[in-house]
C-alpha cells in the first residue's frame, strides 16, 4: 500500500527544516494641524478598599501620555504655524468624550485637538 505521506518529513528531521519567522513592524502615525495622540491610561481594576471592579463598572480614565504631537495649527492670517503647548510624553488631562478612538498594531489610541486637553499633570 501506498501511503499518502510516503517520502514527505514525519518530524524526525527538525534540525534540518527552516522556520519561518514574521516580524512584526510599528506602524508610524503622525497628526496633522493641532491634532495629537494620545494612550489612555488603563482603568481601574480594584477600588481602594479591595474590591475587584467588572468590566461593565470600570469608568474610562480621563488622563493618558501624548504619543505624538501634529505640527500645529495654521494661522490663516500670517500662515504660520502656532506652537503646540504639549508635547509628546506630556501626562494629560482631556475632558470625557474628547477624540476618536482608534485600534493601531494592538494599542488603543484617542486622536484629539490640542484644545481637548484641560491640564498638563507634572510630578
Amino acid at each position: 500500500m501506498n501511503s499518502p505521506r510516503r517520502g514527505r518529513s514525519r518530524g524526525r528531521h527538525i534540525g534540518d527544516m527552516k522556520m519561518a519567522t514574521a516580524t512584526k513592524s510599528k506602524t508610524n502615525i503622525t497628526p496633522l494641524g493641532s491634532k495629537i495622540i494620545v494612550k489612555r491610561d488603563e482603568a481601574e481594576t480594584v477600588t481602594e478598599s479591595g474590591i475587584y471592579l467588572p468590566e461593565s463598572a470600570k469608568d474610562q480614565p480621563k488622563t493618558g501620555v501624548v504619543q505624538a504631537v501634529g505640527p500645529g495649527a495654521l494661522n490663516t492670517e500670517t500662515g504660520e504655524r502656532i506652537a503646540m503647548t504639549v508635547k509628546k510624553g506630556d501626562r494629560v488631562i482631556f475632558s470625557s468624550y474628547a477624540g476618536t478612538e482608534v485600534k493601531l498594531d494592538a494599542d488603543e489610541l484617542l486622536i484629539m485637538n490640542e484644545s481637548d486637553v484641560l491640564a498638563i499633570l507634572e510630578g
